[in-house]
């Protein structure tokens, strides 16, 4: 609400839009006040994705299912990758619904500003919403897979009895909002970038498949060494990846040094994200 002063009345506005917003203005009270619109669009990209599929909202569970078996025979059966003390199966799904969940949110925030340029130009609301629309509904979508490796792991735990948990589980909301910012962050760099520099969108894809491989998805960091080893540590994913299966396994590398390097990576590139976000979207209309 904006008062402005005209004559001896005063004249109340509900909306007040201006360019003048600062790089560092984030304007959470204005995200607030469109939560509603938030969402909405995270409805829609719930409900639309799946609509007119044969077994629907099942695929969310069906894809890192599948995912997981054909690393399963791929890598554990084939290549004789070790997973170390942890169940093979338990590997492979925590770490492709982790991936999945991180790889699918960079993809569609990375091209918020691409694909909503009509919307953009017609009305107005805090281009911010679009791509955290994106992270929100993402995140419904990864607990419902989540579940799946619950159930999976409780099995292991009570009928298997070979893996035994740890007090550290109970972090692992702490080190999935780590997850959830870094691909937010990363999705709204590149999403700012390609207002200019479309080849981005191309390069994105190949990227996030590349960068699979420097992450524990595959093989459990304790498996790997040498100068190897320190590459995928730089990874800011790779302590969050093995945080998780330490706490839920038993079984890991947990060092406090690399995951303060990825929390903090994380939130540097969270005020770098949103800056270059503030600053493309003054303009990006005139260059889309």
């Amino acid at each position: 609400m904006a008062d402005t002063i005209k004559g001896n009345d005063i004249e109340k506005w509900d909306i007040n839009i201006t360019s003048g917003r600062g790089y560092l203005d984030f304007q959470f009270g204005e995200l607030w006040h469109y939560r509603d619109l938030l969402m909405m669009f995270v409805k829609k990209d719930i409900i639309t994705v799946y609509k007119q599929t044969i077994l629907g909202p099942i695929w969310f569970v069906v894809q890192p299912l599948l995912t997981s078996l054909m690393f399963l025979i791929i890598f554990s059966r084939i290549a004789n990758i070790s997973t170390g003390a942890v169940p093979a199966v338990l590997f492979y799904l925590i770490g492709t619904t982790l991936w999945g969940y991180f790889s699918d949110t960079l993809n569609v925030t990375s091209k918020t500003f691409t694909e909503n340029a009509t919307v953009f130009g017609k009305v107005y609301f805090p281009r911010i919403i679009l791509p955290l629309s994106k992270v929100v509904s993402g995140l419904v979508k990864f607990l419902i897979q989540f579940s799946l490796f619950i159930v999976v792991w409780l099995y292991y735990i009570f009928i298997d009895k070979k893996v035994t948990p740890n007090w550290y589980v109970l972090l692992s909301p702490v080190w999935l909002a780590v997850v959830v910012l870094l691909s937010f962050s990363f999705g709204t760099i590149i999403t700012s970038l390609t207002t200019k520099y479309r080849d981005l969108i191309f390069l994105v894809g190949f990227g996030v498949q590349l960068a699979m491989y420097m992450t524990p998805v595959i093989i459990p960091l304790s498996e790997v060494h040498g100068k190897k080893k320190l590459f995928f540590l730089l990874n800011p994913l790779t302590s969050l990846f093995e945080a998780f299966k330490y706490g839920f396994f038993g079984q890991g590398v947990f060092d406090i040094k690399w995951i303060l390097y990825s929390i903090i990576f994380t939130l540097v590139t969270l005020v770098i994200g949103f800056v270059i976000f503030n600053k493309v979207e003054k303009r990006f209309i005139d260059t889309v």
